[in-house]
């Protein structure tokens, strides 16, 4: 399926890029070349490449926070440039710890410019986020910098328990929805809120959005589970068969295994075994998910995310075209070629 990208994310990604691109020129020269390598601005060699570097979904959501509290959209900017460092500090560290080779067609940054630097640099962005809206005069920016500081803590404690799945054979769905939730729905519920934090918006907005923006998190990353095994890796960046190679128990895999049956046993035998799984093995892999259900829980649980992302947004009486944009941006998420 192909889909039109949404009005909000060109607008979005048309302020937030130049912001970006001045932010991130503030780090350290060799660390600026990891970054900028890394987002697909440059080449290894410092070399100028064209593009943006991404859809930036989480700036387009800052930026109609803002619009959606009633501001301006400059005046999500801040939170805009604060999401998308962060975003980048998350896959520049994932890429280490997963041993990821590959990202958006191109070589991983760490395989490029070493564990050390790739480390370096995510922890620089980390900083630079805060920085960024600290700099924004009065509370506003002081109490962005507050919702940016809880997200990181929930996405780094998601991504804790996502390493320790790697050695549990007794994960739920319960316990994969609530570490997606962190790793995932906690910079989205933050990018989705913050435009309104720096609007200066009301607990009622702001608490809205960001559980908008949470539910929009779990239909990020329910989608992205199923494109981890049934994504065109020409879409994906990613290796065919990409999760069940590295045997991650994401939510189609766990959804599948909790259906039980005789797929859901084939299927955790082929979990535990031991040494390289064979293409052939992968394929049936892919078959004994979908055979248990796995595909087709992951895709309607998606599909009730977003329907529970326009009924939150209809609560919160906000202006219309940002009501039905944000809903645009949802529905986008869940059509990524599934």
């Amino acid at each position: 399926m192909t889909t039109t990208v949404p009005e909000a994310i060109e607008r979005g990604r048309t302020l937030a890029v130049p912001a970006l691109r001045a932010a991130i020129d503030r780090l350290h020269p060799r660390l600026r070349l990891v970054v900028a390598y890394h987002r697909g601005w440059v080449d290894a060699d410092g070399s100028p490449l064209p593009g943006s570097g991404g859809k930036l979904l989480r700036p387009a959501l800052a930026v109609l926070s803002a619009q959606a509290a009633g501001a301006e959209p400059a005046v999500g900017l801040p939170g805009a440039v604060a999401v998308e460092l962060v975003h980048d500090f998350s896959l520049l560290h994932d890429d280490v710890m997963d041993g990821d080779t590959e990202r958006r067609h191109r070589p991983t940054a760490w395989t490029v410019f070493g564990v050390a630097d790739a480390i370096l640099a995510g922890d620089a962005l980390l900083s630079l986020a805060t920085q960024v809206l600290l700099e924004v005069p009065g509370d506003a920016g002081r109490l962005a910098a507050y919702r940016i500081g809880d997200a990181v803590g929930d996405l780094v404690e998601g991504q804790s328990e996502d390493l320790n799945f790697e050695t549990r054979s007794d994960v739920t769905l319960p316990d994969t929805l609530r570490m997606e939730a962190g790793k995932t729905g906690a910079l989205l519920a933050c990018s989705a809120s913050i435009g309104a934090v720096l609007a200066g918006a009301g607990p009622r907005v702001v608490d809205g959005l960001a559980a908008f923006g949470a539910r929009l998190g779990t239909a990020f990353q329910l989608v992205d589970d199923l494109l981890g095994i049934w994504g065109d890796p020409a879409v994906t960046g990613k290796p065919v068969l990409s999760d069940l190679r590295s045997r991650k128990k994401s939510i189609p895999v766990v959804a599948a295994l909790d259906a039980g049956g005789p797929a859901a046993q084939e299927l955790r035998a082929f979990l535990v075994a031991a040494g390289e799984p064979s293409e052939p093995d992968l394929v049936r892999a892919a078959e004994l998910v979908e055979a248990a259900g796995g595909r087709d829980w992951t895709r309607t649980e998606a599909d009730r995310a977003i329907a529970d992302c326009a009924t939150q947004l209809a609560e919160l009486d906000l202006p219309r075209d940002a009501e039905l944009e944000l809903i645009a941006l949802a529905r986008y998420v869940t059509e990524r070629d599934t």
